[in-house]
C-alpha cells in the first residue's frame, strides 16, 4: 500500500492509492479509494498528478511560450474560406480541415471550444439539467420505432456492422433518450426530468461550407425534458429559454429568440436563437423592446412571445404584432440555438409512459433544446472581428493576456516578462507569452490576429523609464503604466 505522495518518472506513472494518501500535498483527504497522488511541491522536474476530483493529469507549471506553442498561423487567406470566421480560424491556427466539412481542432481553437462548452455546461447545470453521455452510433431499429429512419434523408450516415446489423451515426438523439427514459423511469414520483449531453455529431451535408458554421461534424449540446403534463413541459421550456439567454449573454452576445419551424425534429412550440452580427447569414427584424428585455436576468416567455421577431423570409410588415417603423430594428443574425416543445410525438411512437398517481399510464410530455457549441465559435468571431483579426470576449478567449517581449534575449526584458507571467498566473490569469526572437511588427500582427483581450508589451525603452504598454484588443485603447499598475488592472 502506498501511504504518501511520491514523485514518479514518465515510465512509472502513479498507481492507485488508498483514500487520504495525498493529504500531505493537498491539505485535504481524497474521497476516492482510487485517487492518484500528487507529487510534493518540492519535487521539481518530475511529473505530478492531481487526484481524480480535480480531473487533471498535469506537469509542473511551465510558461506558455509562443516560441514552443503549436500555433501554425497563415499570412495569406486560403482560397476556400468565404466568410470571416472561416478565414480567421484558419489564419489564426485554430483549426485545419481534415476532410470536407470535418476539422481538426488545434490547441488555440480547442481552448476556445472548451471555454464555450464550459459556459454552456454551467448554465445547463444551473437550470437543473443533468448531464449524461450517449453513444454516437445508434441502432436503426430504434429509429424505425419513431418512424424517422426512412424519413430523415441522406444527411443521416447509415452504416452496417460486421453482423449485417443496420446502424447509424446519430445526427440527433430523440429516439435514444426516449428509450433511456422509457426503460428507467418507473413512477410519477421521479418526474420531471431534464437530461443533456455535449457530444460530437455528424450530418452528411450535401454542400458543407463556411468552416465550422456549416460542417458535417460538429459539437452540440442537446437537452431533453420529460414532464407529466403540458404545464410541466411548458415550465421546462421556459427554464431552458431563460438558460439560453443567460448562456449567450455570458459570451458577450446579443441573442434574439424567434418563433420557428420544427423541421425534422418535429413538435409545435419552437424558437430559434439568432445572435446579432454584421456578417450574419440571415436578415432579422425585431421589436426594439427586445433590447430592453435582454438586460434582464429573467424573461417571461409570455411577454416575449407577444413581441415581433422574425427572419427576413418571414417578415411581414402588415402582421398584427409588427411594430411601427420607428420601433422596428433590422439586423443580421446567425442561428446558434433551437428549442422545441415535442409533446408526445416520440413518447407515443415509442410507448414512453409513466404510471400516474392513480395508477393510470401517462405519455411523457417532451421538449428538446439544442445549442451548436462548435458553431458558436464561428458565430462569436463573426460578431467580434476587424480587419486585423479576432477580438475575443474575455469569457471565451483562449488566454486573457498576450504578453509581448519586444527584445527577447535582453536580460531586463526577459526577467520582467517572466516575473509578470508568474504574477498573473498566480492570480488565475491565463497568459500566452511571446518570447520569440522576431520583429515587433510580426508580434503585434500575430497578437491582433489571434485576438486575445489584452496585450501587455514590455520593451527596453519603456522598462528604462519603468513602464509597459497595455492594449485592449476590443477598443484598441493603449495606455502606458507601471508594471504594478498593469498587473493590478489585469487581476482586478
Amino acid at each position: 500500500m502506498i501511504s504518501r505522495c511520491f514523485p514518479r518518472t514518465r515510465r512509472n506513472w502513479p498507481a492507485p492509492v488508498k483514500s487520504g494518501a495525498c493529504a500531505e500535498a493537498t491539505g485535504t483527504r481524497l474521497s476516492s479509494p482510487w485517487a492518484l497522488p500528487k507529487v510534493a511541491a518540492a519535487e521539481r522536474g518530475a511529473p505530478h498528478v492531481t487526484c481524480h476530483s480535480c480531473f487533471s493529469l498535469s506537469r509542473p507549471e511551465e510558461i506558455m511560450r509562443l516560441s514552443t506553442y503549436f500555433l501554425p498561423t497563415l499570412k495569406e487567406t486560403p482560397a476556400e474560406a468565404q466568410i470571416a470566421s472561416h478565414r480567421l480560424m484558419l489564419r489564426a491556427g485554430m483549426v485545419r480541415q481534415s476532410a470536407s466539412g470535418i476539422y481538426t481542432w488545434l490547441p488555440l481553437g480547442l481552448r476556445v471550444l472548451k471555454n464555450i462548452e464550459r459556459i454552456v455546461r454551467e448554465e445547463q447545470n444551473a437550470a437543473g439539467a443533468q448531464e449524461l453521455l450517449m453513444p454516437t452510433i445508434q441502432s436503426a431499429d430504434l429509429w424505425r420505432e419513431s418512424g424517422r429512419y426512412d424519413a430523415y434523408g441522406k444527411e443521416m450516415l447509415r452504416i452496417t456492422d460486421r453482423h449485417e446489423r443496420e446502424m447509424l451515426y446519430g445526427p440527433t438523439n430523440e429516439e435514444l433518450i426516449t428509450q433511456i427514459f422509457r426503460d428507467n423511469v418507473r413512477s410519477y414520483r421521479e418526474m420531471p426530468k431534464i437530461l443533456y449531453q455535449i457530444q460530437w455529431k455528424f450530418r452528411d451535408e450535401v454542400r458543407p461550407r463556411f468552416g465550422v458554421m456549416r460542417g458535417r461534424e460538429f459539437l452540440m449540446k442537446d437537452c431533453y425534458s420529460f414532464a407529466m403534463d403540458y404545464e410541466g413541459a411548458k415550465k421546462a421550456y421556459e427554464v431552458m429559454f431563460n438558460a439560453y439567454l443567460k448562456t449567450f449573454k455570458r459570451m458577450g452576445l446579443t441573442a434574439i429568440p424567434m418563433a420557428a419551424d420544427s423541421g425534422a425534429i418535429g413538435g409545435s412550440l419552437s424558437h430559434e436563437f439568432h445572435i446579432l452580427a454584421e456578417t450574419g447569414e440571415s436578415g432579422v427584424f425585431y421589436d426594439v423592446a427586445y433590447d430592453e428585455l435582454a438586460a434582464k436576468d429573467e424573461i417571461d416567455l409570455e411577454t416575449l412571445s407577444k413581441l415581433y421577431a422574425v427572419t427576413d423570409e418571414k417578415h411581414d410588415s402588415s402582421a398584427a404584432n409588427c411594430p411601427p417603423a420607428e420601433r422596428l430594428k433590422e439586423a443580421r443574425g446567425i442561428e446558434v440555438g433551437h428549442i422545441f416543445y415535442l409533446g408526445t410525438k416520440y413518447s407515443k411512437a415509442m410507448n414512453a409512459v409513466v404510471p400516474g398517481p392513480g395508477g393510470e399510464t401517462v405519455l411523457a410530455e417532451m421538449g428538446c433544446y439544442g445549442i451548436g457549441v462548435s458553431r458558436l465559435m464561428g458565430a462569436i468571431i463573426e460578431a467580434y472581428h476587424d480587419d486585423r483579426g479576432i477580438k475575443w470576449p474575455e469569457a471565451v478567449a483562449p488566454f486573457k493576456v498576450g504578453l509581448i517581449n519586444l527584445k527577447a534575449g535582453d536580460a531586463t526584458c526577459d526577467k520582467t516578462c517572466e516575473d509578470i507571467y508568474r504574477s498573473l498566473s498566480e492570480n488565475g490569469v491565463e497568459v500566452l507569452y511571446d518570447d520569440r526572437d522576431d520583429r515587433a511588427g510580426v508580434k503585434f500582427a500575430d497578437m491582433d490576429l489571434i485576438g486575445l483581450p489584452w496585450q501587455l508589451v514590455a520593451g527596453p525603452k519603456g522598462l528604462a523609464v519603468g513602464v509597459v504598454e497595455l492594449k485592449n484588443r476590443l477598443s484598441g485603447e493603449k495606455v502606458e503604466l507601471s508594471v504594478e499598475a498593469a498587473l493590478a488592472r489585469l487581476t482586478a
